[in-house]
């Protein structure tokens, strides 16, 4: 029951793109394997920005499915589901809005950041300002502990984390708690009781984070307690209430190498994408007309691949022996920016041609897209539903 779980979604805005799988996609194909994985698109985080054009996402939604699956995320590995598909999302939402302070929200770095840099946009929503809670949401009914982010997503982990434990002390006293929690200790068996209160009392009385360490490790691998009793113990074990909401923490994934056409981070709205279903003959087309070494005027002018974009694509796709021909060829005049750029041309198809063929044969049975999302949708449903049934309890709600 506690094992790692990753929670990690997207947004549909659009066509997914090299950036997108390398820098996503290729690590989510890893996560998979090692994790219990819950992927979703997060449809309502679209409409945070772009809640006056909604008429798109619905298609991008669908798009970006067949693209992930096209990719390799496996659904009989993860759980693939679409936020609003799960309306628990809303209620946790709402209900952890009663508690959240207003300041909390206004101090996320993105929240000014975003208002600066969309400019053509109004964003002086509720929507908005309250997306970080949204997203706090999205982690915390899943009860997920590892939340895959790149450094700049640092601060919405920290804040989930913060909800999760605001939450945890303003609801987590139960009637009785003290007794159900020591009788779950006597669940544990003699030695292992014993072994927990003793870390329990050096993390108590002293601080001992390796005490709390070895108690956390304890609890979660032992098999025969109730989900229950497992979150009285975590939470007596730092000497608060029952743990309602898992604090996550920040998986932290290397920034993606992967360049856009004219050397900047591979991005929509520089216009340097080449998408992951780009027409062959249009990528082809696409990298041949990129720009180079603004001192290769001529044929016979030698260059310098550090200030050429396509030096970076070869960093991606070149071993060790085609850089060291492109490094030679390029300062020497040896070879041509056209010549330079055959070999990134011939590994992206190569690259995309099994992506691009499993999309087509998903685009043409879109039934089986749908089933795999229903399904996952159900999965997601049952897990969140679990979580909200504890949310109620603890915050006073009836509960028919």
């Amino acid at each position: 029951m506690y094992a790692d779980r990753v929670l990690s979604g997207m947004r549909p805005t659009g066509a997914l793109h090299l950036g997108h799988y390398h820098g996503v996609l290729k690590n989510w194909l890893r996560l998979q394997h090692e994790y219990e994985c819950l992927f979703f698109v997060a449809d309502w985080h679209a409409l945070t920005t772009h809640y006056d054009d909604p008429l798109a996402i619905e298609d991008n939604t669908w798009q970006m499915v067949i693209d992930w699956l096209a990719a390799g995320v496996d659904p009989s590995k993860a759980v693939l589901f679409i936020q609003s598909q799960v309306i628990e999302h809303a209620e946790l939402h709402l209900l952890m809005s009663m508690m959240t302070p207003l300041a909390w929200l206004e101090r996320v770095p993105t929240y000014k950041d975003q208002q600066e840099k969309l400019t053509d946009k109004d964003l002086s929503t509720y929507g908005f300002l309250g997306y970080p809670l949204l997203q706090a949401a999205d982690i915390l009914i899943y009860r997920a502990n590892k939340v895959p982010v790149g450094e700049d997503q640092v601060p919405h982990i920290e804040f989930a984390r913060e909800i999760a434990r605001r939450f945890n002390h303003l609801y987590g006293r139960e009637p009785g708690y003290e007794e159900k929690a020591q009788a779950a200790i006597k669940k544990l068996g003699g030695k292992k009781g014993k072994l927990y209160e003793e870390l329990r009392t050096r993390y108590q009385q002293a601080g001992d984070q390796e005490a709390l360490a070895a108690a956390r490790a304890l609890l979660a691998e032992t098999q025969n307690l109730s989900l229950g009793d497992m979150e009285r113990l975590y939470g007596y074990l730092e000497g608060g209430g029952k743990m309602i909401l898992t604090e996550p923490d920040a998986l932290l994934t290397p920034s993606s190498k992967m360049p856009g056409l004219d050397g900047q981070k591979m991005s929509k709205s520089y216009n340097n994408t080449i998408a992951l279903r780009e027409d062959p003959e249009v990528i082809h087309k696409k990298i041949r007309t990129m720009p180079t070494d603004p001192a290769r005027i001529r044929r016979s002018d030698p260059g310098n691949p550090e200030r050429c974009p396509v030096w970076q694509l070869h960093q991606v796709y070149s071993d060790e022996a085609q850089k060291a021909w492109v490094r030679e060829g390029c300062t020497t005049a040896g070879i041509g920016c056209l010549e330079c750029k055959q070999p990134i041309i011939d590994a992206v198809l190569k690259e995309l041609a099994p992506i691009q063929e499993r999309a087509r044969a998903l685009a043409e049975d879109p039934d089986s897209v749908r089933n795999i999302i229903a399904d996952g949708c159900e999965k997601a449903r049952d897990l969140a539903r679990e979580t909200m049934r504890d949310v109620r309890e603890a915050m006073g709600l009836v509960q028919l």
